[in-house]
């Protein structure tokens, strides 16, 4: 059975992004797709400090939620990385964790490589296309077909 594993990048749970990864994720489901959604939770999450543990590795060598994520990813066939807008761009947390878990899965070759992805984003105000495209510049960079759609 195909896996598809949508990232909540909010720091509300059961927030605008939630819900918009819920829908996403109910019409996968209604295809006989298995979902899960993992949320990264309200603690900070650092950057990636070049610190160059993953060479090794191919895993974040400062653990946490993307080493859990990492974990999760590896059967997982395909992707959504949902976030909400904040100032403007991506949510601080989601970037950090997309940093550190692009940095160090972009060498292993199998973790994201060649496993479709699509972004979406989630604003009451401007910064959508900018967040959008952020996010798809981490998905293309590593070699991720690019699901495309239309608002």
């Amino acid at each position: 059975m195909m896996k598809v594993l949508l990232v909540n990048g909010s720091p509300r749970k059961g927030g605008n992004t939630y819900l918009a990864l819920r829908q996403i994720s109910d019409v996968l489901e209604a295809q006989g797709i298995e979902t899960e959604i993992f949320w990264l939770g309200k603690e900070a999450i650092n950057g990636c400090v070049m610190c160059g543990g993953c060479r090794e590795t191919m895993r974040c060598a400062l653990g946490g939620v993307v080493t859990e994520f990492q974990d999760k990813a590896q059967t997982a066939d395909g992707f959504v990385f949902g976030s909400p807008v904040h100032f403007a761009g991506p949510a601080g947390n989601f970037c950090s964790f997309m940093d550190r878990l692009f940095y160090s899965c972009v060498r292993d070759g199998k973790t994201l490589y060649m496993k479709p992805a699509a972004a979406i984003t989630v604003a009451r105000r401007a910064g959508t296309s900018a967040s959008l495209d952020r996010i798809n510049k981490y998905i293309t960079y590593a070699h991720m077909p690019l699901i495309s759609s239309s608002y």
